[in-house]
């Protein structure tokens, strides 16, 4: 069996097929830190970390590489707002970037790097590409040729003379022609800049993702992926400026995720319906989150709101649910159970076909659904008396395999100590003295997880532990 993945440059499902045998370079977008991230930022890095678990799986080495903007337009306009120095503010964002992302189960990139640590190389993809002939210099700003690149407007399937009729040269831009774009802009009075050999400067947006992939995973990866939004004009422009240097295909393969909208609205400031992660997961389990991300191809538009979380939320309870009972009942085994040879091919066959829908273009929406057609699988067995360690054993396996496949964790946790769950019991006291009911069911729901009843009381809320 192979992968297969749609690949935005051809419109189409291709096989996968590695530049080194089981070897996977992959580069993906990471944010501009000027803020914390929203869910529609959460979204690629859940989406192409299960990516690059699921090639792990079936026995891939990833080489996997997410920058950091960390000197931006935006980034300069958020530090002089409050008073702060740019690298400090972006390495605050950093900071509270991997914070988020870690408790969305989001492993790091292999490397992140940052654009004010490879200044030297963006400086001389950009000397480069004038000495080619695919820049030029005007008053310490640098544009690049967009004409002279002949395939510009193939990953966005858009042709050049349509792309010209919108295009337009803004006041105090220096361009030979509209659709040029800037890879180098000249440092204006008080911003932070970088000596170059137009002058003091920072490189425009694109050119960064350019020389940071070059240096990082070579002149041709296997995959470069990113939110839809970034399809055009961002990874249009990075196509034009390293093929234009290197003369070979960049990426051979162009992964975009889709959209969130909030309560079927798009979601920005103007609205005021910006989900912050940072804000979201600390009332929400961040499980539930990535779960309910990956409920969803990833191709497909993504409508959040409640009451969807909360179908998620009960979802993955009910697998959970599933799981803790399978783990009892391999403890108190008595292994009576002697026909199994069904049982295990039925566990089989579940795994075949979670493989078949994630080699589809990494259908984790199926993979899912497959996750619950094992649970029942699994219950319909445990409803029998008689049980095999074995088959037990196969199941948990699999749930095991799929669930760290997903990153999202299905076995028991370590037992709660009983001054955590004090301490729980307290914040749910207050969730419920402030009417933050939600909160307050949410405690009651994780403690039951971890078997502990509550009982409210005259006297105050008293626990147990479940037998």
């Amino acid at each position: 069996m192979s992968i297969k993945l749609y690949n935005t440059l051809t419109r189409k499902k291709e096989t996968f097929i590695p530049i080194e045998d089981k070897k996977v370079k992959m580069y993906v977008c990471g944010p501009t830190v000027y803020n914390y991230i929203h869910i529609g930022n959460a979204r690629p890095p859940i989406v192409f970390d299960t990516v690059r678990r699921y090639f792990q799986y079936r026995g891939y080495d990833v080489y996997y590489v997410s920058n950091f903007t960390d000197v931006d337009d935006k980034i300069i306009k958020a530090a002089k707002e409050i008073g702060e120095e740019v690298p400090k503010l972006a390495e605050r964002f950093i900071k509270a970037y991997h914070e988020d992302t870690e408790a969305l189960g989001v492993r790091k990139a292999d490397v992140h790097p940052r654009v004010m640590e490879n200044m030297d190389e963006i400086i001389d993809f950009v000397e480069a590409l004038i000495e080619k002939g695919y820049a030029y210099e005007a008053d310490g700003d640098v544009y690049f040729k967009t004409r002279e690149f002949e395939g510009y407007g193939k990953l966005s399937h858009q042709s050049i003379d349509d792309l010209r009729l919108g295009a337009r040269i803004e006041v105090g831009e220096k361009k030979q022609d509209p659709l040029d774009f800037t890879i180098w802009k000249a440092a204006k009075e008080g911003e932070i800049a970088w000596d170059s050999p137009w002058g003091k400067g920072r490189p425009g947006w694109h050119i960064e993702c350019s020389a940071m992939a070059k240096k990082y995973l070579g002149e041709t990866i296997d995959i470069h992926a990113g939110g839809r939004d970034l399809a055009f004009p961002h990874h249009e422009n990075e196509i034009a400026q390293t093929e234009a240097l290197t003369g070979k295909p960049f990426a051979n393969y162009w992964m975009h995720n889709g959209y969130i909208k909030i309560n079927d609205e798009k979601m920005s400031k103007s609205l005021g319906n910006v989900v912050l992660v940072h804000e979201l997961i600390q009332n929400q389990d961040p499980n539930v989150v990535r779960f309910f991300m990956l409920s969803v191809h990833y191709r497909n538009p993504i409508n959040f709101n409640d009451e969807l979380l909360e179908s998620a939320r009960s979802g993955l309870e009910r697998l959970k649910e599933t799981v803790r009972n399978l783990e009892y009942r391999m403890a108190h085994s008595a292994n009576l159970d002697k026909n199994i040879e069904s049982s295990l091919d039925a566990i089989q066959r579940l795994k075949k076909q979670f493989i078949e829908e994630m080699d589809d273009d990494f259908n984790t929406a199926n993979a899912i659904a497959v996750l619950f057609e094992l649970a029942k699988e699994a219950n319909r067995y445990l409803a029998n008396k008689n049980s095999s360690k074995a088959v037990l054993s196969a199941y948990l396996t699999l749930f095991e395999e799929i669930s760290t496949v997903l990153g999202i964790p299905l076995k028991q946790e370590e037992a709660l100590l009983d001054e955590e769950i004090e301490k729980l019991i307290e914040e749910r006291n207050q969730a419920r003295k402030e009417r933050q009911f939600a909160r307050a069911d949410e405690i009651r729901d994780q403690l039951l997880a971890q078997h502990i009843i509550l009982e409210d009381t005259p006297q105050g809320v008293r626990w147990k532990r479940k037998e």
